[in-house]
């Protein structure tokens, strides 16, 4: 898992690698500062790690300060079937998220329906269809311009009828128009919940790794909007923005589900804080002998 996880930084273990060209017995709080700024992490959190920090900063130090900026890992759910609306801005990968979980779940053996909510865009629909197709799994798709919250009612019964495990569901993400998206996604939740009272069970947003610290605003205002679950971070294998990772569990208080780490369908890998910060850590520090 831990080779996955550095598959994903691989562009800011570069960047650390620049900072501290061979690992370190300890580092300094300059050198951690130019570290962390590299890493993209948010200046008001990297001072704050700082300020709790000695002179001289051990590898066991740093890794408590680390895992302590991340919340609690969600609860298991046991509902049947467990309906997640996938939540996001067009471009950061939403529909290939949905594809490579989708094909994670049905791996496990778990039986998986689709929802193409998103009928703003006929790409939309036209690209998870064929990603359904690939990966085989059934999905539920109406022609652009129909009303989204049917077809997530209409996804929820099908799933409950087909005896699913998990319905995946796409949304629009226009955020340039933020009240209309929001009064469409209330609603969505609204239905949802008519269809099935629990549902949805988890609202997820996708976040776009090589954003970095500027995802946390867009985080913030789809929270606002109808409350977030959980987060997937796309994209992590092309930037140096590794360390906005912090900053976002930091701020946003919520849980990390996976990571992208590439284009592949088996390129989604369920976050582990613990294994996040050692794949770090091993760049800067020594082995212990």
């Amino acid at each position: 898992m831990i080779g996955f996880f550095k598959k994903g930084l691989k562009k800011t273990i570069e960047a650390i690698k620049e900072v501290v060209p061979t690992r370190q017995e300890k580092i300094s709080r300059d050198i951690l500062e130019e570290i962390l700024l590299e890493a993209d992490v948010e200046y008001d959190l990297i001072e704050d790690i700082l300020e709790r920090l000695p002179k001289d900063i051990t590898r066991e130090k740093l890794e408590i300060e680390l895992l302590e900026l991340f919340s609690e890992s969600e609860t298991e759910l046991n509902d049947k079937p467990i309906v997640e609306l996938i939540i996001g801005v067009n471009g950061a990968g939403k529909t290939t998220t949905i594809a490579k979980l989708a094909n994670s779940y049905k791996k496990d053996g778990k039986k998986v329906l689709l929802g193409a909510g998103d009928t703003f865009r006929a790409a939309a629909i036209e690209q998870l269809s064929k990603w359904a197709d690939k990966i085989d799994v059934p999905i539920i798709f109406t022609k652009q311009g129909h009303d989204p919250s049917a077809v997530v009612y209409d996804t929820i019964l099908s799933g409950i009828s087909r005896g699913s495990d998990r319905v995946l569901i796409d949304t629009a993400g226009r955020l340039h128009n933020q009240t209309n998206l929001a009064n469409e996604l209330k609603k969505i939740v609204r239905v949802a919940q008519k269809a099935k009272p629990e549902a949805p069970h988890r609202k997820i947003l996708i976040l776009d790794g090589t954003q970095g610290n500027s995802a946390i605003n867009q985080a913030k205002v789809f929270n606002e909007m109808i409350g977030i679950d959980g987060i997937i971070i796309t994209k992590l294998d092309g930037t140096a923005k590794g360390g906005a990772v912090f900053s976002i569990a930091k701020s946003l208080g919520i849980p990390i589900l996976y990571i992208g780490v590439g284009e592949k369908q088996d390129d989604l890998i369920k976050f582990n804080k613990d294994e996040f910060v050692k794949s770090l850590l091993d760049e800067i520090y020594e082995e212990k002998k």
